[in-house]
């Protein structure tokens, strides 16, 4: 445990209508167009022109987006034999996301829509369509180590005892915040609230564990005309802050509340602030309470591993506290850009284990294979899934299309151990 007394730990979530969540939607809704268009067109046994037979595997992606006032871009990589119309894919989503008001400054009819996505580089695929290992003959008859991964780098899983889902509080509290308030939003309860919005949540640690909210921040985009102090702040206390708070039997009687600590926010979303895919990294993961390795996640498929082998380590981390072999748990795990075995692989459970650090790895190692193409089949990561991972967190949500939250390997690692 945490050898200081106390600590005020925060995190925070952004809502559907930030301007980097935008983007990070519309990558997504693109990978997942191209995933069940090509997966349509293997059903029917497509060829193409060429002769290249459309195959959901061979499917590659890494879109980038930018969003500001009246204009979205979009620019990337992409392998596909699948036609989509990415207008219509980015219209979609920013009219689910609420920007059908033209005095906002971003409308889903009205946005310049500017596509640079071309073709993945040769080079790149070359490496995970056939792997290092492949290349110099190190493989024998094991599909999983023919595919290397689609990048190098290091990722981070992580999982702990704080909250049901086994995620750290303050996250997990921040993005139940920002899911009500754009429930309340969209219901039409607080009909002058609009898409962008962000939320902060400090939480009381004392002898590592979670005590109490202590301070709570709401900065919403609203309507002209409301008043902040005399009616979003009870509003949101009562609509927003409490019914959270309440379903999950947090204390935060005496918590400081702010709300639109600037006085105004009418302009908001991209008019307001321009977006980028990839900057909600720490939102999109543990809210800073766990380390990262840098790479973001939306818009690219599962052959990158920055996204893919953080799904799988979140996985890991996740089925060692459900097994009680720890309260805590981070897992890295190393790549080789076109190597299928991982270069390293750490289990810290920072003192919380219940057998010994040796035992705990040896039984994680046993259990669980993250070579890119084994942890693609072990959590189904080529179907259409990733926009509804794209707000609220990546983790914590046990959702029936989120494998990588399963509690499957429970029962391995105990045996294994």
């Amino acid at each position: 445990m945490d050898d200081r007394p106390s600590f005020v730990f925060s995190s925070e979530s952004v809502t559907e209508g930030h301007p980097d969540k935008v983007c990070d939607q519309i990558a997504d809704a693109v990978l997942d167009a191209v995933l069940s268009k090509e997966a349509q067109l293997e059903s029917e046994g497509y060829v193409s022109g060429d002769g290249q037979r459309a195959e959901l595997a061979r499917v590659r992606s890494a879109i980038e987006v930018m969003a500001t006032e009246g204009q979205v871009f979009l620019a990337g990589e992409m392998r596909t034999q699948a036609y989509i119309d990415i207008d219509s894919v980015v219209r979609e989503v920013v009219r689910d996301i609420g920007y059908v008001d033209p005095d906002l400054g971003f409308h889903c009819r009205s946005i310049g829509i500017t596509n640079s996505v071309h073709e993945q580089s040769a080079d790149i695929a070359q490496g995970v369509d056939e792997s290092f290992e492949a290349q110099h003959e190190r493989v024998a008859d094991d599909p999983y180590g023919l595919i290397g991964a689609g990048d190098q780098g290091m990722v981070f899983g992580y999982a702990c005892t704080e909250t049901p889902t086994l995620m750290p509080l303050p996250i997990f509290l921040a993005h139940r915040l920002a899911e009500q308030l754009t429930t309340v939003r969209k219901d039409g309860t607080l009909a002058y609230l609009r898409p962008d919005g962000k939320v902060q949540v400090g939480v009381l640690y004392e002898d590592g564990r979670p005590q109490r909210v202590v301070n709570v921040l709401v900065s919403t985009q609203h309507a002209e005309g409301v008043s902040i102090e005399g009616q979003m702040r009870a509003d949101l206390e009562k609509q927003v802050i409490a019914p959270i708070f309440e379903r999950y039997g947090v204390v935060w009687k005496g918590a400081d509340v702010y709300v639109n600590p600037t006085g105004r926010f009418v302009l908001g979303g991209p008019a307001g602030d321009t977006g980028l895919t990839g900057r909600k990294i720490i939102v999109d993961t543990y809210g800073g309470m766990a380390r990262h390795g840098g790479g973001a996640f939306s818009g690219k498929d599962c052959t990158k591993v920055d996204r893919s082998a953080s799904y799988a380590a979140r996985w890991v981390a996740k089925n060692v506290v459900a097994a009680g072999l720890a309260e805590r748990c981070e897992i890295q795990v190393s790549y080789g850009i076109g190597m299928a075995e991982p270069l390293s692989l750490m289990v810290e459970a920072f003192g919380t284990n219940t057998v010994s650090a040796q035992r705990l790895e040896a039984a994680v190692r046993t259990v669980f294979d993250l070579r890119p193409a084994a942890l693609i089949d072990a959590l189904d990561l080529r179907r259409p899934l990733f926009r509804s991972t794209s707000n609220y967190g990546h983790f914590g949500r046990e959702l029936a299309e989120f494998t990588w939250e399963a509690r499957d390997k429970v029962q391995a690692l105990t045996d294994a151990v």
